[in-house]
């Protein structure tokens, strides 16, 4: 016991200091460093017209395959367009399907994963569904299904989107797995918690972080696949600027005119790496174990 009398005692403990800006930085550096490159490709692409006040699809032959200059800062391409205008425009592009593919696979993995997961009787008939579709690769299968209809953004969401959701099904399906047989879950079902409820209340908010991560490795991947169809010919169409139509136009000039292909092919390659970044870190960042150690 202390001989200090009651009043001097403090009434209080001590508040915990206030973790600012620069203790998440410290600490959680790849989010940082990624979430700031995508932050600023995203800040140019979608507003590329406050950049740029040159049109990215208008023709000026006088202007064909010029260098890099103040006039024109990435060069003009063999129809004299601006790349610096096309490449940030082409950004848009590749943001709107990697998002919307991300959102997608995402949210149809996350139902079909809860039915197989905990539905026994749906889990051999999804699952294996899933295996057929993870038995083709990817591109191939979004190359085919592009083949079939006519090229639109809309038609290469959903065709990557396909490509990718039995890696989010699986993830959900595993995750659901230990779950459901956890202490909590059987009381939620002793008490008269009904199968909608369960998943929605008990089991969801479990498997939302791994999602996260997922979903940014979706991202990326889906990037990339738009940025292949294109450079193949059956991606977005040829009026629609972006970075696959852009390097496939220019491969045959990239001896004498290197710059067609450099800029826009190191803005693809910045918002992937962006992205594996702020992947790798929301991974570290929302895994307790990891998060324990740091």
């Amino acid at each position: 016991m202390s001989d200090l009398p009651i009043d001097a005692l403090p009434a209080t403990a001590p508040r915990p200091k206030r973790r600012g800006l620069g203790y998440f930085l410290r600490r959680h550096p790849t989010v940082a460093i990624g979430g700031g490159l995508l932050l600023i490709m995203v800040i140019v692409s979608v507003f590329a017209p406050l950049f740029t006040a040159y049109d990215p699809i208008r023709i000026d032959p006088g202007m064909r395959l010029k260098p890099p200059s103040a006039e024109h800062w990435f060069g003009t391409d063999q129809y004299g367009r601006d790349i610096f205008s096309r490449t940030l425009y082409g950004g848009r592009v590749s943001l709107l399907v990697g998002i919307s593919v991300a959102l997608v696979a995402t949210l149809a993995g996350i139902v079909l994963g809860l039915l197989s997961g905990y539905v026994r009787m749906l889990d051999a008939v999804i699952m294996r569904t899933m295996d057929g579709l993870m038995a083709i690769p990817s591109i191939l299968l979004a190359i085919a299904m592009m083949s079939i209809m006519r090229a639109s953004i809309t038609l290469i969401v959903i065709a990557i989107a396909i490509t990718e959701l039995p890696r989010v099904v699986r993830l959900v399906r595993s995750l659901v797995l230990g779950i459901r047989e956890q202490t909590y879950v059987h009381a939620a079902i002793a008490i008269g918690n009904r199968t909608p409820r369960l998943l929605r209340r008990h089991i969801l908010p479990n498997i939302i972080p791994p999602l996260i991560v997922q979903a940014t490795f979706i991202f990326a991947v889906a990037v990339m696949i738009e940025a292949t169809l294109s450079f193949l010919g059956v991606g977005t169409p040829p009026e629609i600027p972006s970075w696959g139509n852009i390097i496939a136009e220019s491969r045959i000039f990239v001896m004498i005119a290197f710059w067609t292909i450099l800029f826009p092919g190191l803005f693809l390659a910045i918002m992937v790496l962006a992205i594996n970044i702020l992947g790798d870190g929301l991974r570290d960042m929302l895994d307790p174990r990891l998060a324990r150690r740091m």
